[in-house]
């Protein structure tokens, strides 16, 4: 639960793994809040004024302030409200390196993710690749981490388990535009039993969009780039 007469708001887009973030760690820390769904295409004047640096959703208001840029806003929550589910690890070395791979996923990882979908053969090749080496990163990451436990936290999500995991959705869905297996037992068995342990826990269930839903908004996305392109 928020503060008594505190005011907490959310400003994001459903399909948003940066927003699923946010929403995964007011789920986990029980704060009701108000979300503000921001319009597909010209950007709102709420969101033009509440984040002019980067002009990009997520932006978090607790008391009409705003806070913007995903990882930030779950750090800001978990220091906020710090009673309850801890999201950030108590060990300094384990923070460190849990904002490491953070910033990995959200940095070389996610971005391949992303641009294989308007790729070239050729492009999607090197950019296959590069998930999949990432991938291999990850599943050796949570296996040092999670010592031998359910989650890279351990026995329950936290801070790299809701920044890694907000991108599954997306994952699942390129999986299905590719007809190419990247979560793969073969090369990766750690990762797909996280994953489903990851999509099951009750703070994520009903927030990371279905693969389906998703699929549809990439193909929008992708007939709206090549409309603009054409133009």
């Amino acid at each position: 639960m928020a503060e008594e007469g505190s005011s907490v708001k959310l400003l994001g887009l459903w399909p948003s793994p940066y927003v699923n973030r946010v929403q995964i760690s007011l789920k986990l820390k029980s704060i009701d809040y108000e979300f503000i769904e921001e319009p597909f295409g010209p950007k709102s004047d709420l969101l033009l004024k509440s984040n002019p640096a980067h002009k990009k959703i997520p932006v978090f208001f607790h008391n009409q302030r705003a806070i913007s840029e995903s990882l930030i806003i779950v750090q800001y929550i978990d220091e906020q409200w710090s009673s309850g589910h801890s999201i950030l690890p108590s060990n300094p070395l384990d923070r460190a390196n849990a904002r490491f791979w953070a910033a990995y996923a959200d940095d070389e990882w996610f971005p391949a993710l992303k641009n294989i979908l308007m790729a070239s053969e050729e492009e999607r090749l090197v950019l296959e690749v590069k998930m999949k080496e990432g991938l291999a990163f990850l599943e050796e990451t949570f296996v040092k981490s999670s010592e031998g436990k359910a989650f890279f936290g351990g026995d329950d999500i936290s801070f790299l388990d809701i920044a890694f995991g907000s991108f599954l959705g997306w994952l699942k869905a390129v999986e299905k535009l590719t007809g190419v297996s990247f979560l793969d037992e073969s090369s990766v068995p750690h990762l797909v039993v996280w994953a489903d342990n990851f999509l099951s826990h009750e703070a994520v269930n009903g927030i990371i969009p279905e693969p389906d839903a998703l699929v549809e908004v990439a193909k929008m996305i992708k007939a709206m780039v090549e409309s603009q392109a054409k133009n």
